[in-house]
């Protein structure tokens, strides 16, 4: 029996990176799988028909996660589509760093929507869907920063803890109708947006980890099927760190 078989899991952010590990490792277990992203391009065309070689239902969504409005109508779609919501993973995320000093507000509000105000729009789409089940897993994708800071960071560290106060209020709202809620928070995983960076800056950020390596996103996606699975059936409220001892 595979971990997920016959759940659905909504996965926000999801034609690459760690959301697409994501995808495609709770579709390897057997859930069928909605992920959204802002455009539907050639990215999530492939992404959608590599989870269909899995042999489950799988659809792409075009959604801004940021609108309220968007969120609710693309959840009325995909329970239309799919019947029920088991997992909602909420990946969806950008980056627009700077100094506090000269940071513009523009950049602060796009980085707190994408970020959290995304997170709130699908909990509270999904919500009354999950009250009903008497069953869900929430996971809110945060980050090592949310729990430390960084310097030139101040947006995405404040939406990435944000995502940990919202998962653990609710977790305290939502657990006496069997939702759990949980937080991971990965630290230097290599993706594409890694590999810009150069070699130099990536031998620094190992060196400062005590596995000195950077994670994949497999490693986060591992953590993910855990708290999505009934492996976790009594977690819930917390923060699973996938840093490799960064962050102690």
């Amino acid at each position: 029996m595979k971990l997920l078989e016959g759940k659905v899991a909504v996965i926000t952010g999801a034609a690459r990176g760690i959301g697409k590990a994501i995808a495609v490792k709770f579709a390897q277990e057997g859930a069928n799988i909605a992920f959204t992203d802002l455009n539907i391009d050639d990215n999530a065309k492939a992404t959608e028909a590599e989870i269909a070689a899995y042999g489950v239902k799988v659809k792409a969504y075009a959604s801004n996660a940021a609108d309220f409005e968007d969120t609710h109508k693309v959840i009325e779609e995909i329970v239309k589509d799919f019947g029920r919501v088991d997992i909602l993973v909420n990946n969806a995320g950008i980056t627009r760093d700077g100094l506090m000093m000269r940071m513009s507000e523009q950049q602060w509000d796009m980085v707190i929507n994408v970020n959290l105000k995304s997170a709130f729009n699908f909990i509270h789409a999904l919500t009354p869907i999950m009250m009903k089940q008497k069953a869900g897993s929430i996971i809110n994708m945060s980050s090592v920063v949310g729990v430390s800071g960084n310097a030139g960071q101040t947006n995405y560290s404040a939406s990435k803890a944000g995502m940990i106060g919202l998962a653990k209020s609710v977790a305290k709202e939502l657990g006496s109708r069997g939702i759990r809620a949980n937080a991971i928070a990965p630290g230097f995983i290599i993706t594409e947006m890694t590999h810009q960076l150069s070699e130099e800056v990536r031998k620094q950020w190992a060196d400062q980890i005590p596995l000195k390596r950077g994670g994949t996103p497999d490693d986060v996606a591992n953590v993910a099927l855990f708290l999505a699975s009934d492996l976790s059936s009594y977690v819930s409220g917390q923060v699973i760190p996938v840093c490799g001892g960064m962050n102690m």
